[in-house]
Formats: C-alpha cells, sequence, structure tokens
C-alpha cells in the first residue's frame, strides 16, 4: 500500500502513521487527518477526522502484547506490570510518539474487554456493510 501510494498508483489511504511519518515529514505524503479521538504529537496540527466534520468518527490501530492459552496467571500479571512499567519511561514515550504512536498500558482483563469490544464494533460494521472475506 504504501510502496502504491508513495508511486501514485494510489491517492489516498487509511491506515496507521507510524509508518507514513517520514515520509509526511519529507513532503513526499500530504496527511489529511488522523483518526483517533485526539491528535498526535508526531503531526501536532493535523486535525482529528472528526475536528474535520466527521463528528464522532474515531478509529486507530493498535498493537498489544498477548500470551499463549493457559500461560499461568502469575506469568500474565508479571509481563502485564513490567511492561506497563517500561511503557512510562520517558524515553519510551518519546520515541513511541515520535513514530506517531501512544504508549497506553492496560491490565490483561482490560486489554480482554477492549479486544471483545473492538470485535463486536467492526463485527457490526462488517455485517452492515455486508462485508464477505475474499
Amino acid at each position: 500500500m504504501l510502496a502504491d501510494l508513495l508511486g501514485g498508483s494510489t491517492q489516498a489511504t487509511f491506515t496507521g502513521a507510524t509508518p507514513l511519518i517520514p515520509h509526511i515529514k519529507s513532503g513526499k505524503l500530504r496527511p489529511i487527518a488522523v483518526g483517533g479521538a485526539k491528535r498526535i504529537d508526531a503531526l501536532p496540527d493535523l486535525p482529528t477526522v472528526s475536528e474535520s466534520g466527521l463528528k464522532g468518527f474515531e478509529t486507530s490501530q493498535w498493537y498489544g502484547i498477548m500470551a499463549p492459552a493457559g500461560t499461568p496467571n502469575a506469568i500474565v500479571q508479571k509481563l502485564s506490570l513490567e511492561i506497563n512499567r517500561i511503557l512510562k519511561q520517558p524515553d519510551v514515550i518519546e520515541r513511541l510518539s515520535a513514530d506517531g504512536s501512544v504508549a497506553h498500558g492496560t491490565t490483561p482483563d482490560e486489554f480482554a474487554a477492549f479486544i471483545k469490544a473492538e470485535r463486536e464494533r467492526w463485527g457490526k460494521v462488517v455485517k452492515s456493510a455486508n462485508i464477505k472475506a475474499e
């Protein structure tokens, strides 16, 4: 997608900011808006889609760390605590922010609830738009 966008065979895309930031900063790409609820530090003057007129629009690209099913809870909790500690370190926040990312640690239960909500939210979109896997 990025190669097609830079090469001119695709005129627009909707994707996470991280791979686009260097091309935006070099002037090769022109951003229109960010999909999240808030502006991103890497492009502070770039409005959100909601600010641009599509009120209530919010979507984001997110990542999470998971362990195999059956991993002992004590290990899951220890990993969660350490990962959240790391995500709060100033140098990590700075690096992620420069790439257009936002560090947002949660508990394993909160992350599971978030994933469930995302599946329900996008499942409704897929169903209402009659989207089929190809």
